[in-house]
């Protein structure tokens, strides 16, 4: 028990004497710092310390093709301009395309759903009368299948329109036009 003791002192004193010593992360950054050596290129090198914070600094990277070949910062406004208004103008066109879309499907659902009130009403003018229904039960199958297939070509129709508007919204989003613009 007793050497326990004296070991168990031992270990206290030597992770006194190691925290008494220890630098902490910031001081030991700092003194790397310090003892880095200096970069010898041309290019200034910017951090958190030597930040300047009264001018602004230039975007790093090549030299723009306007500047290379002479052209004045106004006629690369005027490119910049012209080539903003191209871009909005394609988005504009293509947010048309989705609304024009838009208003097709729900003319198509509209026209569907008128289609099948008018089908309800006939079939219950049909079914209320029994004599009606016996004798002109030929001339209610012929006028069932036929809307049955009307019915089945809206459907369709409603499907390729869906289609188009999904190929719409692909191809804005992948000219960069936001989602939100697109509802």
């Amino acid at each position: 028990m007793n050497r326990m003791a004296y070991i168990a002192a031992a270990i206290l004193i030597l992770l006194g004497a190691s925290a008494a010593t220890a630098q902490s992360l910031g001081d030991a950054a700092r003194a790397a710092r310090k003892n880095k050596p200096q970069l010898t290129s041309t290019s200034r090198h910017f951090d958190n310390d030597n930040l300047p914070k009264d001018e602004h600094l230039s975007v790093v990277g090549p030299e723009s093709t306007t500047a290379q070949t002479g052209a004045t910062k106004a006629d690369a406004k005027d490119s910049k301009a012209a080539e903003a208004a191209d871009r909005q103008k394609a988005a504009e066109e293509l947010q048309k395309k989705i609304d024009d879309q838009k208003q097709k499907i729900d003319a198509l659902n509209h026209e569907l759903d008128l289609a099948q009130r008018e089908y309800r009403l006939r079939a219950a003018a049909l079914y209320s009368d029994a004599g009606n229904r016996l004798r002109n039960q030929a001339q209610w199958d012929k006028e069932d299948a036929q809307y049955q297939q009307e019915m089945a070509d809206k459907q369709k129709a409603i499907e390729d329109a869906k289609q188009e508007l999904e190929a719409a919204q692909e191809e804005a989003r992948k000219a960069g036009l936001k989602q939100k613009d697109q509802e």
